[in-house]
């Protein structure tokens, strides 16, 4: 795979890309990932919450899980769930740290990869640091089974390139007519402009499961009429005061009140996620998603905007 992406880019054959290759090729080792992409386009929708929340429902499970802060400059799943990371992104992208160094556990032995918060540049990193993180993550011996990618909000360069390398894309949307335009302009953008067509729509802070069935048919009734893409519904979770004294207290609501409404929603949810097919043993290994991840965007075209 990574012979034929380095035909395909002869003036990739850099010392940069050398190790880089050899870092993925150290990935061999890990078994099929699944990898999903957490996102919600609108901010303030509950995205992160939905990502720690099912991380430690699918740890439940049995799963080996890593949950990925990738919010780069405006991280909080540390936050969330009041830990402190003493290292973050900034340290592997600077050679200070690897990537294995910076992980802190989080509920259930989730391993947590921590973006630095508040640091605005994180956002707007340049090619040869965009390849240093992806090495970095390349270069991972620990198990794991699910990868859960806590995207920033918004259709920025970084969310486009986290969701197309991911496997499954998962789309937070509440009942508000901003959530529910943007999350429609983050499907039509990857469908149309980079190939994605599949998409998980989750219902967040509804009031039943009418309510969510209907937000659902909001969405997939246009998308379905404009853009030629498949929108699965994954369910509701319900507005719960518990998984609002979560956040208070920073911990995850499936922690702190297991019995509550948004508790038992997180665990069907994480259920049906957890009967999906492992993907392909090739294909579905990380150093495929790490691939997917470095050429997602023009990488080698000169730009040094970000991710893109």
């Amino acid at each position: 795979m990574l012979e034929s992406h380095d035909n395909q880019h002869p003036e990739d054959s850099s010392p940069e890309k050398r190790d880089q290759a050899s870092g993925l090729r150290t990935m061999t080792r890990q078994g099929p990932v699944k990898v999903i992409a957490v996102t919600g386009a609108k901010g303030g929708v509950g995205k992160t919450n939905v990502s720690v929340n099912l991380a430690a429902c699918f740890a439940e499970l049995g799963n080996q899980v890593m949950l990925m802060d990738a919010d780069l400059g405006l991280a909080n799943v540390d936050v969330l769930l009041g830990l402190h990371a003493n290292y973050d992104l900034r340290h592997v992208i600077s050679g200070e740290r690897t990537l294995e160094e910076i992980i802190i556990d989080g509920p259930r032995g989730i391993k947590i990869v921590p973006a630095a918060s508040g640091v605005s540049r994180m956002a707007e990193l340049s090619n040869a640091e965009h390849v240093g993180l992806i090495r970095a993550f390349s270069e991972l011996a620990l198990p794991v089974d699910v990868l859960l990618v806590d995207t920033a909000a918004g259709i920025s360069d970084s969310v486009v390139s986290f969701s197309k390398a991911a496997q499954e894309v998962l789309v937070v949307v509440c009942d508000e007519p901003t959530s529910i335009t943007d999350a429609y302009a983050l499907i039509k953008v990857l469908s149309r402009d980079h190939g994605v067509e599949r998409f998980h729509i989750l219902a967040n802070m509804v009031k039943d499961k009418v309510q969510g069935e209907q937000l659902f048919s909001k969405i997939s009734r246009v998308a379905e009429r404009f853009l030629d893409v498949s929108l699965l519904y994954l369910g509701a979770v319900p507005f719960d005061e518990q998984l609002r004294k979560s956040v208070q207290r920073q911990v995850a609501v499936v922690e702190s009140a297991p019995r509550s409404k948004a508790s038992r929603a997180f665990h069907r949810v994480a259920e049906q996620v957890n009967n999906w097919p492992m993907p392909d043993a090739a294909s579905g290994k990380l150093e495929f998603f790490v691939e997917r991840l470095l050429y997602a965007g023009d990488y080698g075209g000169g730009n040094t905007e970000g991710f893109g």
